[in-house]
């Protein structure tokens, strides 16, 4: 009886790392290492997930696999914390594969109090950047976070964070949070529907987004508001002032507040550099004193809430970098502050039942981080007090 043959070992390789300098590509990491450009080009035509070796960025290592005769070959790359690419030849062809981390997801929550900025208060409670402007972009259409913001404000947020080895790479989406400005409270919660469109919605079901943004810029200031009679500081005269103004850095840029098209692009009289963006058949925004347009605006192009159409400037009859923004109702001009604007839309129906079953013990959760953070504070206040 012949015995069966002991499986061959895995050939050992033996690692080099190329750290990507400066002035790297892949030809001249592959010149460094002593391998031929007939190799780099067989590599890039292994498959598609080879192409992500021409976006190599300063700082990322590539790894080159040589066997105990020295011969190249295997080649890894992480393009990401969480994905390698690995490329190996085998029968004299190279071939490609994506291979993915083990990411573990843990729910964590902040909650914090305005004392300062929104980004210093929140970076306070915990919150990275990313985090914090998810927050406002949430509450962005029922919270002017240029205007409304006030001291005493409270925010409390329940989110994911991810973890690689037991080592956190990054924060996740936010599942649930409550804002209350000036007393009033707003509360979200995401909600992923059948059809896999994830969106955040109230407690009672209807979205958070709103047909329209109630700022355009983020986070400035707003110079000169909404009013009848203001004196002009270039035309040194009184005359009415139609829109709202949002001092801002030059170059700041400037979104769209709402899904529409583009009426009229380019320079008008005072105005400088405009943007009028058409609505439906009732509405229309006007964003000008532009320094520049984004790239692709033109006449008739369709935009969408939230894209950026231009970048803050100062031409036209203008003393500074600003943004007069204007809101229009059948061509009469409106507050963009206090205007009414479209109410939102709600979850469909047939969603209505998984929501309120998914929405609840979140919501509960808000309730129960806000209860302890009450009582806590109550308990610190009465210990400060003097016996």
């Amino acid at each position: 009886m012949q015995a069966t043959p002991a499986s061959e070992p895995a050939p050992e390789i033996t690692w080099k790392d190329y750290k990507v300098k400066k002035v790297d590509s892949m030809a001249l990491i592959f010149r460094r290492a002593g391998e031929k450009a007939g190799t780099l080009h067989a590599i890039m035509n292994a498959g598609t997930a080879t192409k992500q070796l021409a976006h190599i960025k300063v700082g990322q290592t590539v790894s080159f696999g040589y066997s105990q005769d020295n011969q190249f070959q295997q080649l890894r790359f992480s393009p990401s914390k969480t994905r390698q690419l690995v490329v190996s030849l085998q029968d004299e062809q190279w071939q490609a594969q994506i291979i993915s981390e083990n990411i573990e997801t843990r729910i964590a929550h902040a909650t914090g109090e305005i004392n300062d900025s929104l980004f210093l208060s929140g970076s306070k409670a915990g919150l990275s950047d990313n985090t914090i402007m998810e927050m406002a972009a949430i509450f962005g259409w029922d919270i002017d976070f240029a205007l409304d913001i006030r001291k005493g404000d409270q925010f409390t947020v329940i989110y994911e964070t991810k973890y690689l080895d037991g080592e956190k790479i990054g924060d996740g989406n936010i599942i649930a949070a409550e804002f209350i400005n000036q007393g009033k409270s707003y509360q979200a919660v995401r909600y992923t529907d059948a059809e896999n469109d994830s969106q955040y919605y109230s407690p009672e079901g209807r979205s958070m987004r709103k047909a329209f943004l109630r700022t355009p810029v983020k986070f400035s200031r707003i110079s000169s508001r909404f009013t009848k009679k203001r004196w002009h500081p270039v035309l040194k005269k009184w005359r009415s002032h139609r829109g709202v103004d949002y001092a801002a850095p030059r170059g700041t840029p400037v979104r769209a507040t709402s899904n529409g098209k583009v009426a009229f692009k380019g320079k008008k009289g005072g105005y400088g550099k405009t943007i009028f963006l058409k609505h439906g058949k009732r509405y229309t925004t006007v964003y000008a004193h532009l320094n520049s347009y984004a790239k692709g605006m033109r006449n008739g192009k369709k935009v969408k809430q939230g894209q950026i159409i231009g970048y803050v400037g100062s031409t036209g009859l203008a003393t500074g970098p600003h943004l007069h923004y204007e809101f229009r109702v059948n061509g009469s001009h409106r507050n963009p502050l206090t205007v009414k604007l479209p109410k939102a839309t709600s979850l469909a129906k047939k969603y209505m039942p998984d929501f309120k079953r998914e929405a609840q013990p979140l919501l509960g959760q808000l309730a129960l981080i806000n209860a302890t953070k009450v009582a806590s504070t109550a308990t610190a206040s009465s210990e400060s007090l003097p016996n």
